[in-house]
């Protein structure tokens, strides 16, 4: 009776601890792992502090960084961090570039994903196109993620008027960058 107990507390204990690092590498509407809606970017050397080696000293920051680079302490780069207001350390993170495959939404997107993965778990709510990408914007959400032209077809990649389709996008497409944008007052 007792080696079931101690199993059953033993397995209960490493789905927790499971299900806690997952939420380190969570993408929400309002969360991305440890950082918060609303987070200021003077505080990113304290939120990242036992996770992560920010690119930036403290110093380097409250000396009005602009954008911050956030590392793991292997070296692999998390994320890239802009603020609202560039030159002011009290400005919140309004941007958020995620480089790191291990951050996922709950649906399981993340900068590995392809757009076939992505129009399967989302809706999409507009497309735009800038020389060489390709920007797209998901519905009800404060993720956009973007491709490399190179994707479309020929017909279109070159034309610069034309006005790209979600269903122009090939589902093979791999994500050139995956964005978090969220809006402060």
């Amino acid at each position: 009776m007792r080696k079931t107990l101690f199993t059953i507390i033993l397995i209960a204990s490493m789905l927790a601890s499971c299900e806690q690092k997952d939420q380190n590498f969570i993408i929400k509407d309002d969360q991305i792992g440890l950082l918060h809606k609303g987070a200021f970017i003077k505080q990113v050397d304290s939120i990242f502090a036992q996770d992560s080696i920010v690119s930036s000293s403290i110093k380097a920051i409250e000396g009005y960084q602009n954008e911050v680079e956030v590392f793991d302490k292997d070296g692999n780069q998390l994320m890239v961090l802009s603020p609202k207001q560039n030159n002011n350390p009290n400005s919140p993170i309004t941007h958020i570039q995620i480089t790191d495959p291990r951050y996922k939404t709950d649906k399981g997107i993340g900068i590995k994903s392809t757009y076939k993965d992505i129009k399967q778990h989302y809706a999409i709510q507009k497309v735009e196109t800038t020389f060489s990408s390709i920007i797209v914007f998901l519905e009800n959400s404060p993720i956009y993620i973007s491709f490399d032209k190179e994707v479309l077809p020929d017909d279109i990649r070159y034309d610069l008027n034309l006005k790209v389709e979600p269903t122009q996008i090939p589902d093979d497409a791999t994500i050139k960058l995956f964005m978090v944008s969220w809006d402060i007052d």
